[in-house]
């Protein structure tokens, strides 16, 4: 019978962002206010509409992963494996010498919101140039969506449950919150959890410039991303990964774990309304974040901070900033709301993931980190979004959103560890 008693706690954090290849460097870029974005390196990209994004700078898989693996994995996989052992390491487990009873109670739910798409652009080719001959017998194991998952749960042995929530830009929230119920419920006692994208490639770019999604700022790509400024035009391109290791709280305990923060709960809606555009009234959002609070069991007035969804499109700061009005009402004026995909860009299927973690240590340090890049005040976005500066303040409750092409619409609960 599902205990749904039990407390989730976060013990281990693994991150790659354009800001930096770990937590701490990460944590350090978005407190600093430096924006990840610049021209793109990693191809050539002369003759698209857009040439800039938010690139892994100094990343090289053959300095985490061994030859195999690299060859083995598309780079998303690449991403979650790295970012997955990081949180391992962080949360002090040696999976090596667990007995496997043990990791038998350790699940994998980690996600992507496209997959290999580098690997599909690239297979594609040799099979137009080849035929059947020219094709990889790895093309769909390195394609697939749930491999990221199965390749952690080969490296570290864990045979709990196991799969990869795809919900386009949301991924990363529903894949935590998929793992903190199944623990509540009794499923799991432990879990790697989060998302992965690796979307700067030439077939990437070409496919969300075609929609009008991305800013096209490309004489200055580092105030490209300008979430909830008046004179924002689209997002920006990120990749990368992020990982959580979270547990039962008795099960912290009794290994001694360091506790980052607690998972409070998770809210998920739809909008049912658009392929890409987000109901401008925010109704599925409102759904989500009622959702959310009522399964943390907080009132509005208990939270602090909101990292927001905030992509920097022209209809959805808009829409999302008329959801929290309507949720929090007054107290929506009192919140430290924040966009850092201001910095990072919009990592995909991983940002949930990472802005999970920029949640986790806002509450871990007190400190909300800023939305870069503000010039002008739209009216209809006027509360208070930490513009340019980090913020001092306490933060014991916060929320993370993640939305998603499609309409799906996350957040994600967190709290500071108290016992």
């Amino acid at each position: 019978m599902a205990d749904t008693s039990r407390r989730v706690v976060v013990t281990g954090m693994g991150a790659l962002t354009p800001l930096g290849l770990s937590v701490d460097e990460y944590w350090d870029g978005l407190v600093a206010g430096r924006s990840g974005a610049a021209t793109i390196e990693s191809f050539d990209p002369d003759g698209l509409r857009v040439t800039f994004a938010c690139e892994l700078d100094g990343f090289e898989a053959k300095d985490h992963l061994d030859s195999k693996q690299v060859r083995r994995m598309d780079p998303f996989t690449q991403y979650g494996l790295i970012t997955a052992n990081q949180a391992v390491q962080d949360a002090g487990l040696e999976p090596d010498a667990m007995p496997q009873d043990q990791k038998d109670r350790i699940g994998v739910v980690y996600g992507t919101g496209i997959g290999g798409i580098l690997t599909f652009r690239n297979q594609a080719e040799e099979f137009l140039e080849g035929g059947e001959k020219r094709t990889s017998p790895f093309f769909i194991p390195k394609l697939i969506p749930d491999i990221a998952a199965g390749q952690i749960a080969m490296q570290h042995g864990f045979r709990g449950p196991n799969h990869a929530m795809v919900s386009a830009c949301a991924t990363g929230n529903h894949n935590i919150g998929d793992a903190y119920r199944m623990i509540q419920q009794g499923d799991m006692d432990a879990a790697l959890c989060g998302g992965s994208d690796a979307c700067v490639t030439r077939l990437g770019i070409a496919g969300f410039a075609s929609m009008r999604a991305l800013s096209t700022r490309n004489d200055d790509p580092a105030h490209a991303s300008r979430p909830f400024d008046a004179h924002r035009d689209g997002f920006v391109m990120g990749e990368g990964a992020g990982a959580l290791f979270i547990e039962d709280l008795e099960r912290a305990k009794a290994r001694d774990a360091d506790i980052y923060a607690e998972i409070l709960g998770i809210g998920m809606s739809a909008d049912a309304h658009h392929l890409t555009a987000p109901d401008p009234e925010g109704g599925g959002v409102c759904l989500a974040l009622n959702g959310v609070l009522e399964n943390a069991g907080v009132e509005p007035t208990a939270i602090d901070h909101i990292n927001a969804h905030g992509t920097s499109t022209p209809l959805g700061d808009k829409a999302e900033t008329r959801a929290l009005k309507k949720v929090f009402g007054d107290h929506a004026y009192d919140l430290n709301v924040s966009s850092t995909k201001s910095m990072t860009g919009h990592l995909l299927g991983a940002a949930g993931a990472i802005e999970a973690i920029a949640t986790i240590q806002a509450l871990r340090h007190d400190v909300v980190p800023p939305t870069i890049n503000f010039e002008e005040e739209d009216p209809e976005c006027d509360l208070n979004y930490t513009f340019n500066e980090p913020a001092e303040r306490p933060v014991n409750v916060a929320l993370t959103n993640a939305f998603g092409f499609g309409g799906h619409n996350t957040s994600l609960a967190l709290r500071a560890y108290d016992e």
